[in-house]
């Protein structure tokens, strides 16, 4: 089977008439959109007209833009996809304007809830037009806002753009081969421990090649991250990127006031592996994904799938059902090649009804969950099918939710079911995504903020980047580990660090992670009558806060005792983990 995604049903290529055609109607649609709002009359007709623009207007861009990044991401060298995506970059200043327009012109409007109240069409999409009345206090001065989003583009989205390719294109010696970056950082899976040894130091050494052109991504685009935040109005660049996530800080102060109290915890597990592996120091930052317990088990493409339709269909078979029309449909890249870049990611095309995954498989159980991971944002887009555009773009901490509570589940059917031997290596595989979700993803908030902080006075060397980021590791994992084999580089192989559009992309990780698991918890209680109730959570995550959301279930997500609850789960693991390791 061919393990590409399909994008035909985009266009056909880069060629498709179709696809000019689109390409040519844009700019006349936003101009459309522009006299629409300068020709004013009444408010109540003009917001219905504004909303069904918008609509037309935002799956046109998903159509493009799918077909444009989408294709880059598995072929950064393609010519005619950076062309067209630099050609909707520009396009999509002009829609920026026209949505600021549309923005102020709702903030004006004393009356809202009236205007509301009064057409059927206002009320579905009413819950966007009044964050749009709070969000017109943070638009950029109508004068200055062109002048800024054009320098954006020779800016952060430049600068994006080049660490991708950077990525993406570079190439590691191992053994006698050039591997892509990407293949060489999967080795760090690899039961064998001199490959995940030697290709850590491959990885670490071959960083120097682009270590200066990353250094300057980084810094400009958090300059320039500065810079919004103060034309918006915003205190902080973490302000600014709450008020995006609609969540406050509250919230983010609640969740990590939790996990700090129980950084000692992943520490004892860490320390646990490193015993289990041989080492005294604490574990190597190369060993952080060893497998270890008795069954270490290479997954073929269709053993995942198999485990993944019979383990997710316990939970509804209509889950089931959808991740086997993924894997038939071709919405999966599944293995890493040349110019593919790494990582793995869910994107959803709305007007379609369609999501694409792209992964780089190697085989590992944690592959596997990758898989259900990404599926899971899939199952999330399906339950938000036929929403308008402006009520199925959910805020990141809320994104992650299907997502987390697919890996959760898969990993609690495998393990209810399991040998007794085969309980550590599952215990391990989950223990391993838990600690990269909160211990890492810690060390990333805080570096992040370190870096954001300190632009305000200089840009950061390589040195002080890779300074910053140890202080941050030691600050999250401490003692667990190896003082003397960390991982100095990960500002540079982390490609949420250059989001020119979304900064802190990391603190949604972690939220994501534990409720998700509260969100399980609920399951794990109410079985086959909260299916629907989940389903009803997700389709609701991009017409509520965060708090709100969470709320519509009985979660009060401002209370450490509730992060507290869910990282109790995961304690709860650790200590059975590390009996487990001590008789081993």
């Amino acid at each position: 089977m061919d393990w590409t995604w399909d994008l035909s049903y985009l266009y056909q290529d880069f060629d498709d008439p179709k696809l000019q055609e689109d390409l040519a109607r844009l700019p006349a649609l936003i101009e459309e959109g522009r006299q629409l709002l300068e020709a004013g009359g009444d408010p109540k007709a003009l917001l219905e007209a504004a909303i069904d623009h918008s609509e037309r207007l935002s799956a046109l861009f998903d159509r493009l833009g799918s077909m444009a990044g989408l294709t880059l991401e598995v072929d950064a060298e393609n010519e005619r996809a950076a062309a067209l995506l630099d050609r909707l970059n520009v396009i999509e200043n002009d829609a920026s304007l026209l949505s600021s327009a549309l923005t102020r012109y709702v903030g004006g409007l004393d009356n809202l809830e009236e205007i509301i109240a009064g057409s059927e069409k206002l009320q579905t999409v009413a819950f966007a037009l009044r964050e749009m009345k709070e969000t017109a206090a943070h638009t950029i001065p109508a004068e200055i806002e062109p002048w800024i989003l054009k320098m954006t583009l020779s800016g952060g989205n430049a600068f994006s753009q080049l660490r991708d390719k950077l990525d993406s294109t570079h190439t590691v010696p191992f053994r006698g081969e050039e591997l892509p970056l990407a293949a060489v950082r999967g080795k760090a899976y690899d039961p064998d421990p001199d490959v995940r040894r030697e290709a850590y130091e491959a990885e670490i050494a071959a960083y120097a090649k682009i270590e200066l052109p990353m250094s300057y991504c980084l810094n400009s685009i958090k300059q320039e991250a500065r810079t919004l935040a103060e034309a918006r109005g915003y205190a902080s660049v973490l302000d600014m990127t709450l008020h995006q996530s609609r969540m406050d800080r509250e919230t983010l102060d609640a969740m990590w006031t939790a996990c700090r109290e129980y950084l000692p915890h992943f520490r004892r597990y860490l320390k646990a592996k490193a015993a289990l592996l041989g080492h005294q120091n604490g574990l190597p930052f190369y060993d952080l994904f060893a497998p270890v317990g008795e069954s270490v088990h290479v997954y073929t493409v269709e053993e995942a799938r198999a485990t993944l339709l019979r383990e997710m269909g316990k939970f509804t078979p209509a889950m089931a059902e959808f991740m086997d029309h993924a894997f038939a449909n071709r919405w999966i890249d599944m293995f890493p090649r040349a110019g593919k870049a790494g990582g793995a990611f869910c994107s959803s095309v709305h007007y379609a009804d369609r999501s694409l995954v792209m992964t780089n498989f190697q085989g590992s159980f944690s592959d596997v969950s990758t898989l259900a991971h990404e599926l899971g944002h899939a199952w999330h887009n399906r339950c938000m099918a036929g929403l308008p555009y402006m009520l199925c773009d959910e805020p990141m901490p809320l994104a992650e939710t299907a997502s987390i509570f697919n890996e959760t589940m898969l990993s609690h059917q495998i393990r209810s079911s399991c040998a007794p031997e085969e309980e550590l290596n599952l215990l391990e595989n989950n223990l391993m995504e838990a600690t990269q979700t909160v211990v890492d993803i810690y060390s990333r908030f805080l570096f992040e903020q370190e870096v954001v902080d300190t632009r305000a006075d200089h840009a950061m060397t390589v040195e002080e980047l890779k300074a910053a980021m140890l202080r941050a590791q030691d600050a999250a994992y401490g003692d667990g580990l190896d003082p003397d084999c960390r991982h100095p580089y990960m500002w540079a192989c982390k490609s949420h660090y250059y989001s020119s559009g979304y900064n802190f992309y990391n603190f949604p990780y972690a939220f994501g992670l534990l409720f998700g698991k509260g969100v399980f918890a609920q399951w794990l209680k109410q079985g086959d009558a909260f299916v629907p109730v989940y389903c009803q959570l997700l389709r609701r995550c991009g017409s509520d806060s965060v708090a709100g959301v969470a709320a519509s279930i009985g979660i009060d997500v401002r209370s450490a005792d509730f992060w507290r609850s869910s990282l109790e789960i995961i304690r709860q693991d650790i200590d059975r983990f590390v009996q487990l390791a001590e008789k081993h």
